[in-house]
């Protein structure tokens, strides 16, 4: 399968330098967006956007410039004369119109992000914000003598300002980059902020376009520390309760809190279970429960899942029962999470009957993959990931070829691989769950995303859910389980079973039956598989493949060939 794993949008530039030891001019492609300069008035947006636009070979704007131009009014007069509200809408419907022209380096007043429908158009036209950050001293320093804003006028600028600050910069931290420039010069400004946008690999977004609740999926790297920025646009309020493990929590948890913190989230709860899949359990989701409504939480609170499959399927039901149903956000950490339980909205907790029988389904208000995270993972935690990407290869079809192709270069780490592996599963997963929201299609549809899960959940079920055999690692034997039964009732050719079991193999995930550390009995297994949520009138279902991007689901299954071959890989 062939595709561009880096994908970048903007050329690396030539960063050399004059004899002087000035910024010499960029030879980079300019870039195909506009660049528009956020922040506070004082922080150099005129001044850097004229030196990077000539570098970037792009057209220098200024909005406060451009409004008197349009009004044949200064800035101050249209205050005067109109009120601030006034020039606010025509601020928003110029820095509109620019940004969805041809792109041009942008200077914006300090107010104009502040504006959310500003914000928003911005977003549609797919211009680049930059947040331009200097704190109080400098900015003071920057404004002296500069009597004519109106803001300014009469009053004593260091307490203007802090009053800005406090009431601005929530709205600057939904900027797609930040960068501080308080003490630099000018020219070593506009240097950092062309190697920024250089740099910049702007996060994917795919969309679940339900009828009813669509939302986003957005996977990139670094988007905890900007996650404030990321949410706002897609709830009802700025407060949080956070639901993680002890692991996740002692690794991401700091950096969530920074981020939240910076777009003036309010956290009002951190709920922390222990790690593992003993926390799917009513008596965690009640402890759950109790701790983030004792902290006061309201309808406008949003429930956020930090963490893998487990926690996201355990705060993602909190969220819907939870006052009959609170807002709900899932950042997954983990690979299996990213590319599977994250998306779809199934939520639940185990019982002892088996996998997943309590739940509802609610679906989040967005999903934020930071594939920097899966940097921070055990290897047998990436591996088990890969599982589920594994089995949305065998669903897609030539995502299989590129798993056979780049399985062991993603186990390594390499992040162009996890991210493409993350992208294409949740694409595969997104275009399955909008065509089969809550899993009632007869035939195939959302059903067929249980490949190997029948084999799986039994096997997991029998261990007891002790950490002894993780989910992806039962989804992998699962596979190989489910390609032999399709090899056997003659569904799929011969070969299939053992390509699917080489590949799980040479990741490092265990592929047949006899891989595992402890034995099973055929019996209790199948016994398992009778209590399976997608068993009808009795009769188990199956997912089988007639090959990679043909699968299909099925009761027709005798039995005995389903005994029969566990017993041929090692059951008693």
């Amino acid at each position: 399968m062939s595709r561009n794993l880096a994908d970048p949008l903007i050329s690396q530039p030539c960063l050399d330098e004059a004899p002087d030891g000035s910024p010499s001019p960029s030879h980079s492609v300019p870039p195909d967006r506009s660049i528009v300069l956020v922040g506070m008035p004082g922080a150099g947006k005129s001044a850097i956007g004229r030196r990077l636009a000539a570098r970037l070979g792009l057209p220098f704007l200024d909005a406060d410039t451009e409004i008197e131009n349009a009004a044949g009014l200064t800035v101050a007069e249209i205050f005067t004369r109109y009120g601030e509200a006034h020039f606010r809408d025509g601020e928003r419907r110029v820095i509109a119109r620019i940004a969805a022209g041809p792109p041009v380096v942008l200077a914006t007043g300090g107010g104009a992000y502040v504006d959310p429908r500003t914000r928003q158009a911005l977003r549609e036209a797919g211009a680049l914000t930059l947040w331009l950050r200097a704190d109080i001293p400098a900015l003071k320093r920057r404004i002296a003598g500069r009597s004519n804003r109106p803001l300014f006028i009469g009053q004593d600028p260091d307490e203007v300002l802090h009053n800005l600050m406090a009431a601005r910069a929530r709205f600057y931290a939904e900027a797609d980059l930040s960068l501080d420039c308080g003490e630099d010069t000018p020219e070593e400004t506009t240097l950092r902020v062309e190697q920024a946008i250089a740099g910049w690999q702007p996060p994917a977004r795919l969309p679940v376009a339900l009828s009813a609740n669509p939302y986003e999926v957005v996977v990139g790297s670094g988007l905890l520390p900007r996650a404030g920025g990321l949410l706002a646009p897609h709830l009802p309020s700025r407060r949080v309760a956070v639901v993680s493990d002890a692991a996740v929590a002692a690794l991401h948890l700091p950096t969530l809190r920074a981020g939240l913190a910076e777009a003036g989230f309010e956290i009002r709860a951190e709920v922390t279970v222990p790690p593992g899949e003993g926390s799917k359990r009513l008596s965690v989701l009640e402890d759950v429960l109790e701790r983030i409504l004792a902290a006061g939480t309201d309808r406008g609170t949003t429930v956020i899942a930090l963490g893998g499959g487990v926690v996201g399927d355990l705060a993602g039901f909190a969220a819907a029962v939870a006052l009959r149903g609170l807002p709900f956000v899932q950042m997954p950490t983990t690979l299996l999470a990213q590319v599977d339980s994250s998306v779809g909205g199934k939520t639940g907790v185990n019982l002892r009957a088996g996998k997943n029988l309590a739940g509802a389904f609610h679906q989040p208000r967005i999903v934020l993959a930071d594939t920097g995270t899966l940097s921070t993972l055990p290897l047998r935690e990436l591996r088990a990931g890969w599982g589920e990407v594994a089995k949305h290869g065998l669903l897609q079809g030539p995502l299989w070829d590129w798993c056979e192709a780049h399985g062991p270069a993603a186990m390594q780490g390499d992040p162009a691989a996890l991210r493409h592996a993350v992208l294409e599963s949740c694409r595969l997963k997104a275009g399955v769950v909008v065509a089969d929201e809550r899993e009632e299609a007869p035939e195939g549809g959302r059903a067929l995303l249980n490949l190997g899960h029948t084999f799986a959940h039994a096997l997991e079920a029998e261990c007891g859910y002790d950490g002894t055999l993780l989910h992806g690692e039962a989804v992998a034997v699962g596979l190989g389980l489910a390609a032999a039964l399709s090899a056997r009732l003659g569904h799929c050719s011969q070969e299939w079973p053992g390509r699917v079991m080489e590949h799980l193999s040479m990741v490092g995930l265990p592929a047949r039956l006899r891989d595992l550390p402890r034995g099973f009995s055929a019996e209790a297994l199948i016994g398992r598989m009778h209590k399976d949520k997608k068993v009808r009138d009795g009769a188990l279902r199956f997912v089988l493949m007639r090959g990679a991007g043909a699968v299909f689901t099925t009761a027709e299954v005798p039995p005995a060939a389903v005994e029969a071959l566990l017993r041929d890989e090692g059951a008693e």
